[in-house]
């Protein structure tokens, strides 16, 4: 993504924020949520809260089965600053796996736990890997949707945002919109808190994302009240049960924007692995670009709309006057799958196993209309092809296999690509090569045995590997990670 992209529509909503704190509307229709204000400390005199607890949790767009419930989590510790001058947010949180199955970048069952950092400012995301900054831009609109859903923010973006108030049963429900983010209905119980927030936010593969945060047990902490039981649940499933421990009010933390995230775009590095084939990294993950005679192929279209769309620019520049008529996408896990309504866009028609094709057909049928992304605006319809064990493109000199990844606790209908005459394997999340030289673990990854038990099940020959996570590597490298020999 450019960085005037990142700059463009969350500096108009943190300047529309900003501009109207020292004049709160005076329309009287807005009273509820002055008297919410009031009641839980809110306000002016209220800069940033820290909260922090422990409780479970799920990895959102996960699930070992497309539909499938996301895999859940056990979190020791969760840390979140929210700055609501400047529109500012970071979160930490120790977490381990709950479930064997289920992807996500979370250490196996029972082998550790797995810290994160991501921060928030304006209309720039990002993550911490030790002391390094990451940019992080497909977190963006859901770390707003986290700040401004908070029992504090939510009651002020409803009085920055031409709220309605209408009263249901006895129960006040108070709705707006922050133009492209995301929209709301927040609902206050008779003594004014925020109970419950029902939301939709933009999301890269379910296009609009409903989601309900619940409220409860509130206590006071200083000067403001706050719950100490928080409950969220997004895409229809369960994210968060977090019980508060603790409360901080205006404390401060360190969110200025690294000067990396700052200069950050959507880089795509082509490397050639044989004629007409072409590596496409540059980022946390990776494409592989097939020329066929009369057509092109590429394997994954990942993560959102901006890397999609820089991963097809590079396409055309590699191989400009081809259509691209097939994106094969290795399984449904949202990483991996962000990038599909891009490609649908552009005409092409979607390789998915079959065990997700009518869960594709569904989810990319739901209207993006928060932030109509390129599908939305092509007023195209995807067009989804499943797998059911294995398929075949030929063009009478090349062959691309496509084969199904068995037994996988990382997901079902895991898929790989095989291309036999250049003896390539192209597979995501099975085999992510560790650093040149690593000595291998002492407990081999059971996703990485399980990806040597299925080339040796289908009988693949196999000279390199094209992971969609990391470095292309030998053969050799896979087999030294699991203590064998190939």
């Amino acid at each position: 993504m450019q960085r005037g992209t990142w700059g463009g529509v969350g500096g108009l909503v943190l300047a529309g924020l900003l501009a109207a704190c020292a004049s709160p509307p005076a329309d009287s229709a807005l009273s509820p949520l002055l008297a919410a204000r009031k009641a839980m400390g809110g306000g002016e005199s209220l800069q940033t809260l820290r909260y922090g607890g422990h409780g479970t949790g799920a990895t959102l767009g996960q699930a070992w089965l497309p539909g499938m419930a996301w895999p859940r989590t056990e979190i020791s510790s969760f840390s979140r600053f929210v700055d609501y001058g400047h529109a500012a947010l970071r979160e930490d949180v120790v977490r381990s796996r709950a479930e064997a199955t289920g992807g996500g970048a979370l250490p196996l069952m029972g082998q550790g736990m797995q810290r994160t950092s991501g921060l928030l400012r304006g209309p720039y995301a990002w993550n911490l890997a030790g002391t390094s900054a990451v940019a992080a831009p497909v977190a963006l609109d859901s770390r707003i949707h986290d700040l401004w859903t908070t029992p504090h923010g939510v009651v002020e973006a409803a009085l920055r945002n031409r709220a309605s108030v209408r009263v249901e049963a006895g129960v006040t429900a108070v709705s707006f919109s922050m133009p492209d983010q995301f929209s709301a209905t927040l609902y206050l119980d008779a003594q004014g808190l925020v109970e419950r927030v029902d939301s939709v936010l933009p999301n890269p593969v379910l296009g609009d994302m409903p989601s309900t945060t619940v409220y409860s047990d509130y206590r006071e902490f200083g000067s403001v009240k706050f719950p100490t039981r928080i409950r969220q649940n997004q895409g229809g499933f369960p994210v968060l049960d977090l019980q508060v421990t603790q409360v901080q009010v205006n404390g401060t933390e360190d969110t200025a924007v690294p000067e990396a995230v700052l200069q950050a775009t959507e880089r795509v590095v082509a490397q050639a692995a044989a004629p007409g084939v072409w590596f496409l990294g540059g980022g946390s993950h990776n494409s592989v670009l097939v020329e066929m005679k009369d057509y092109l192929v590429l394997v994954e279209s990942p993560l959102y709309d901006g890397r999609a769309q820089a991963v097809l620019a590079e396409a055309r520049r590699l191989v400009p006057g081809k259509e691209l008529r097939y994106v094969i996408n290795s399984h449904h896990h949202f990483d991996h799958a962000g990038g599909l309504r891009a490609a649908a866009a552009q005409g092409a028609a979607l390789i998915v196993s079959e065990q997700a094709r009518p869960w594709f057909e569904r989810v990319l049928a739901h209207p993006n209309a928060i932030k109509p992304d390129a599908l939305a605006r092509s007023g195209r319809k995807a067009v989804v092809q499943g797998v059911n064990g294995q398929r075949s493109l030929s063009d009478g000199e090349r062959t691309i296999d496509i084969f199904m990844i068995e037994d996988s606790a990382h997901a079902q209908g895991f898929m790989m690509v095989h291309l036999p005459r250049e003896r390539l394997l192209i597979e995501a999340d099975a085999f992510t090569p560790g650093p040149p030289g690593a000595p291998p673990p002492a407990v081999p990854n059971a996703n990485q045995v399980n990806l040597a038990q299925n080339i040796e099940r289908l009988n693949l020959q196999v000279d390199r590997i094209l992971p969609l996570h990391g470095r292309m590597v030998p053969l050799a490298d896979l087999y030294a990670a699991i203590g064998r020999r190939p």
